[in-house]
């Protein structure tokens, strides 16, 4: 049995490769979530007006790996002290966020941000926005698997 877990961690190209490379995640899917629009485009949410996050959806085995593990790769794969940033990507779609879809998952996921703001691993505090999972947009299909297509390992970040 599988279970689902949502994170934002900017560009979501290079989030998800850092996801499907995990054991234990059986399927990814880039998207949006968290915006205030119906099945908004990557045009729309670009705009900025749509308040979405570029999400990466991952389809987990418990059995395989924890949702507290995949929150440890969440941690690696970004810095989750820049508001509305990764790198040179600016706005709120690159926010970072833990869309959470139940209270265990929220629970875990309000801890793990607490332990990483007193860890003294970030210079700065931990700006990660913990929010309720509602609706997920998959990105269009050019979007999916973007870099592996086209034999990439890595974003610029």
């Amino acid at each position: 049995m599988t279970d689902i877990a949502y994170f934002a961690a900017g560009c979501f190209w290079g989030v998800e490769v850092a996801f499907r490379q995990t054991k234990g995640v059986k399927a990814t899917v880039v998207g949006y979530q968290g915006g205030k629009t119906l099945n908004p485009t990557y045009q729309d949410v670009c705009t900025g007006q749509t308040n979405h996050a570029e999400v990466v959806q991952v389809e987990f085995d418990p059995a395989e790996i924890s949702f507290e593990g995949l929150i440890d790769i969440f941690w690696q794969s970004h810095d989750p002290t820049t508001l509305n940033r990764q790198g040179p990507d600016v706005g709120t779609q690159y926010r970072s966020a833990i869309f959470y879809r139940t209270d265990e998952q929220k629970e875990i996921a309000e801890r793990s941000k607490a332990e990483q703001s007193t860890r003294g691993i970030f210079r700065r505090p931990v700006v990660t926005e913990i929010s309720p999972a509602l609706d997920f947009y998959p990105a269009e299909e050019y979007h999916q698997q973007y870099l592996e297509k086209r034999g990439l390992a890595t974003c610029h970040i």
